[in-house]
């Protein structure tokens, strides 16, 4: 018979469900079978070796372990499912192959969720499937909670990531999304590290709190007595190993910022940040077109992808545009002929933009809020945005011929931006006068804050920065890409949750 309910569970149901596996478990116990004092279990394949390596494996013995997921008892045989980390496979029990005694219990003491192992032979049942034909099988764990049922599933988001094991054991798709995270993790190590870059650990936990916009988490050294505050960046760090001759450097780090919760943000969060000497934003931008097209080629087998059904192609030369060149693009407004600010004002009031209110707009600052509000949802395609107005750029280089725009871009994807470049500034003059004005700007918006200028990081400066480049860029938004993921919760494994009442 196969185990199937018809019907979602009540409460009710799913409580006596629990109470009856605490009596089978009790049962087992008391005969000197508690599955909870196993230690260890010999297992020499999977379910996707088997599959894989069929005829080789056909009628040899092999040994697996994985949670029962399905049975179909038929009197003296049985046919039932396990899974592993690498999908599912089909076993076969029988009577007379693993003995009256451990196939009672099995048909009596074993329920959906419990963990065995089983050793047996590899072979094709009559309909072609690849399955194993036990000879021996045990319990290694008891599971005393019944899994959700086939039929219905675990759909309810806030279940699924609160309890991720439990989205793990039954959604299959949900477990492929995360091990293409772990790919994807190792071939950006891998495409670096291929490239020279060294990878390092820089500190999570900070003394001060920094001017840029992002609001840390703070915390307390109750050793020290003092205030601390988690990371929102790693930049400055890595960059002072380039003053001290590393060269080449990456973190792949745990990023902290006390902010709002959406579909592409969480509170923590992993990104990566590299920095190379003796090279440009535009080094840079070849390095992403490279990587992004090796990881995608490695881990999918294409680079040629779909995302929220909207194709997306990685392959080939991705679009370069200024910040200039896009706002004239798309909306029509032409840098070039603003003279002054108040010209770019009317510009914007003249669109329908929003920008701040009075005369503090600069020219910058309204070529930013066009860009926002009508060129970032046209950047399907792969698209490098470059030549950032100075003003919201405060470690990017200045370029020589037009100092009002810095060496920096950021690339779109899908409308969202992806990552963020700079030629790095390593003028520590102007870095300071630029940090200055940054943590007044932040105090002034929040009185009380503890932003202050990072001393350590300008005296780093004027030991001197080699021309380097630099690029950080967010790992969980590239995962939920690779996955066609609509949402970072779904590739966080266990994403910020607001506690549950109690």
């Amino acid at each position: 018979m196969d185990e199937i309910i018809t019907a979602e569970p009540t409460e009710e149901e799913l409580a006596e469900q629990a109470k009856i596996r605490r009596e089978k478990l009790q049962k087992l116990i008391d005969e000197g079978n508690n599955p909870f004092a196993k230690v260890n279990y010999e297992v020499t394949d999977n379910s996707l070796t088997v599959k894989e390596n069929f005829e080789k494996l056909e009628g040899k013995t092999v040994s697996l372990a994985g949670r029962l997921m399905s049975r179909r008892i038929m009197g003296k045989a049985s046919f039932t499912h396990i899974s592993d980390r690498e999908g599912q496979i089909q076993l076969y029990v029988r009577r007379d192959d693993v003995g009256e005694e451990d196939y009672a219990s099995f048909k009596k003491d074993y329920d959906i969720g419990d963990i065995i192992g089983i050793k047996g032979f590899v072979f094709k049942t009559q309909t072609g499937e690849i399955s194993i034909h036990c000879q021996h099988i045990e319990m290694l764990t008891k599971c005393l909670r019944p899994l959700p049922e086939k039929q219905h599933g675990l759909t309810n988001p806030d279940i699924r990531y609160r309890q991720r094991d439990l989205d793990l054991i039954v959604n299959p798709d949900v477990k492929k999304a995360f091990i293409t995270r772990s790919k994807i993790f190792r071939e950006i190590r891998s495409f670096l590290d291929g490239r020279g870059f060294l990878e390092v650990d820089t500190p999570v936990l900070t003394t001060f709190e920094i001017g840029a916009s992002a609001r840390p988490f703070k915390t307390k050294h109750n050793a020290l007595d003092i205030d601390m505050y988690l990371r929102i960046e790693t930049e400055l760090y890595l960059k002072r190993l380039i003053v001290g001759g590393l060269e080449r450097v990456y973190e792949v780090g745990r990023i902290f910022r006390n902010e709002g919760m959406d579909a592409f943000h969480n509170p923590e969060f992993t990104t990566v940040e590299l920095y190379q000497a003796y090279c440009d934003y535009f080094d840079m931008m070849d390095l992403v077109e490279d990587m992004y097209k090796s990881i995608a080629k490695n881990v999918l087998g294409t680079t040629d992808i779909s995302y929220q059904g909207t194709d997306i192609h990685l392959g080939g030369k991705w679009e370069r545009l200024t910040m200039k060149e896009a706002v004239k693009k798309y909306c029509g407004a032409d840098y070039d002929t603003w003279k002054t600010d108040a010209d770019a004002r009317a510009c914007a009031k003249k669109l329908g933009a929003a920008v701040p209110e009075g005369d503090g707009a600069t020219k910058g600052h309204v070529l930013i809020a066009l860009f926002d509000e009508f060129c970032e949802d046209k950047l399907i395609q792969p698209t490098f945005i470059y030549d950032y107005p100075v003003e919201n750029s405060p470690l990017a280089k200045r370029k020589e011929d037009e100092p009002a725009f810095t060496q920096r871009f950021e690339y779109f994807i899908c409308a969202h931006e992806f990552g963020n470049s700079f030629t790095e500034l390593n003028d520590p003059i102007d870095q300071k006068q630029r940090f200055v004005r940054q943590v007044e700007l932040k105090r002034a918006q929040e009185p009380g804050c503890n932003a202050q200028v990072d001393e350590d990081f300008i005296t780093a400066l004027e030991y001197g920065l080699p021309p380097t480049g630099g690029l950080g860029f967010g790992v969980d938004r590239l995962v939920m890409l690779l996955t066609d993921s609509p949402t970072i919760r779904d590739v966080l494994l266990f994403p910020t949750m607001k506690p549950k009442k109690i």
